[in-house]
């Protein structure tokens, strides 16, 4: 498993604790950021996860092709403006990107605080003809909604607790890109 733009690897951190069969990598450009998961896993002896430092767009080049079961972005930059849209996570040449090394039927994952970057993702997947597993526009205040996820509420990334506090709906989508 993945987790791009992982900030202080919190998902990687909580995953690789609940799933200790399995690997996980953390990915972001700042190593600073992720010190605190790397510190984490060190001093509670996690094996199963791991931190890699370098661009998004180069992730295919780190990785075989299948290679990568699930890729999780959590709290991405949306890049609201329109000369930024070539830089949203969730835009065609990441996607990608991200098919050359996923398995096939492989899960990719966003979690976001940000509608416009929920609706522009759900709008580019439906267009593409992507298959859409899941999609929920408020994962804490719809009493009705059940995770399809595991930990998909339990674990939180330091932004999605900011966020969260302020009253920010919290999205998320479930897909498959082959």
């Amino acid at each position: 498993m993945l987790e791009l733009g992982c900030g202080k690897g919190e998902y990687s951190v909580g995953l690789a604790k609940a799933f200790p069969e399995k690997n996980f990598i953390g990915i972001d450009i700042k190593g600073a950021r992720f010190w605190f998961g790397a510190k984490e896993a060190v001093e509670t002896g996690l094996g199963n996860v791991a931190f890699l430092r370098t661009q998004i767009e180069l992730v295919d080049c780190f990785f075989e092709g299948n290679e990568v079961d699930e890729i999780w972005i959590t709290f991405p930059d949306p890049q609201i403006k329109y000369r930024r849209t070539k830089h949203r996570m969730t835009h065609p040449d990441f996607l990608d990107r991200y098919k050359k090394i996923l398995k096939p039927g492989g899960i990719m994952h966003l979690k976001t605080d940000s509608e416009f970057l929920h609706g522009y993702t759900l709008g580019l997947l439906q267009g593409l003809g992507y298959e859409i597993l899941s999609a929920h526009h408020d994962i804490y205040g719809a009493p009705e909604y059940e995770p399809d996820t595991p930990l998909l509420r339990e674990i939180q990334t330091y932004y999605e607790g900011l966020f969260s506090a302020k009253g920010k709906t919290i999205t998320y989508i479930k897909f498959k890109i082959h």
